[in-house]
């Protein structure tokens, strides 16, 4: 079931859980979703950034929709982190249902006219739009890009955009970094400030980078109104770890001998994932 991103949270947001966002850049990673959604039965959206839709390259969203039109759960084509009008354009084109814009690097005034101008082009063919306020962090060169300080959402900024623009969600800064958290670092989410953004606006809120935060705050954060929560280093992680167990055998080269275990690495993750964000049977609600 191919959905937009609009019409997959407004479920999410009545009924208070949160759908992962689970970054992907193969077939296998696709295949390892879309398997662990539809045996958890909970809706999900096929993140795909830029940098990855780069390497994967668009006529994989051909297949990405194809794995959606016929799943049993809701699914949204989702493109993380568009950086400018040129690659938004690029996503509806390739197949995308939704788009996310981020101009949080920008003023306020800048961010919303980009906002805006995104909302222009892709509402009108039923493509939702997603923008940020505030920065998220960065762990390293392997996580996505991120700022190296926190800026965090100014809930006063929060209402002043929303308005403005009409965006379908937004992507809000409290703490989290993309990638996995060193062991010197310990993420820490500011739980207070989203329980005050969450009361100024009635809109589905964002959280990117939820990979590795404790998974007590990341349950509080669903509770207090976060309904997409980003997850992208912990399932990768889990899965190229496991290849280079596999890959010990240097004998091995079919995909049906390398790739398996791995899936089910990636999927260990996933299922946890859709459990802590309370999604799991909500499949049933769209019907």
């Amino acid at each position: 079931m191919l959905l937009n991103m609009k019409e997959l949270l407004a479920v999410a947001h009545e009924e208070n859980f949160a759908v992962p966002a689970f970054n992907i850049s193969s077939n296998m990673l696709l295949k390892g979703v879309m398997e662990a959604s539809e045996e958890k039965q909970s809706p999900v959206i096929i993140a795909i950034h830029p940098d990855e839709l780069s390497f994967v390259r668009p006529s994989f969203v051909l297949a990405a929709r194809e794995e959606a039109i016929k799943a049993s759960v809701p699914v949204c084509i989702h493109l993380d982190h568009g950086g400018s009008i040129a690659q938004i354009m690029e996503a509806i084109r390739c197949g995308f249902t939704s788009v996310m814009i981020d101009a949080s690097h920008m003023s306020l005034e800048e961010n919303i006219k980009i906002s805006n101008q995104i909302c222009a082009l892709a509402h009108p063919v039923n493509v939702s739009v997603e923008a940020e306020l505030g920065t998220i962090g960065t762990t390293g060169p392997e996580a996505e890009a991120g700022a190296d300080e926190i800026i965090y959402t100014n809930p006063d900024d929060v209402q002043i955009f929303v308005e403005a623009t009409g965006v379908d969600t937004l992507a809000v800064a409290i703490g989290t970094s993309h990638g996995i958290y060193p062991k010197d670092k310990k993420p820490e989410l500011r739980l207070d400030l989203l329980k005050e953004i969450a009361a100024r606006v009635d809109i589905p809120l964002v959280l990117h980078g939820g990979s590795a935060n404790p998974d007590e705050e990341i349950a509080q954060a669903v509770k207090l109104g976060i309904n997409k929560i980003n997850i992208s280093s912990d399932i990768k992680d889990a899965f190229y770890q496991k290849c280079r167990e596999v890959l010990q055998n240097q004998t091995l080269r079919e995909p049906n001998s390398i790739y398996p275990p791995c899936i089910d690495a990636m999927k260990v993750v996933a299922h946890h994932k859709i459990d802590l964000f309370d999604a799991m049977g909500k499949a049933a609600l769209y019907c």
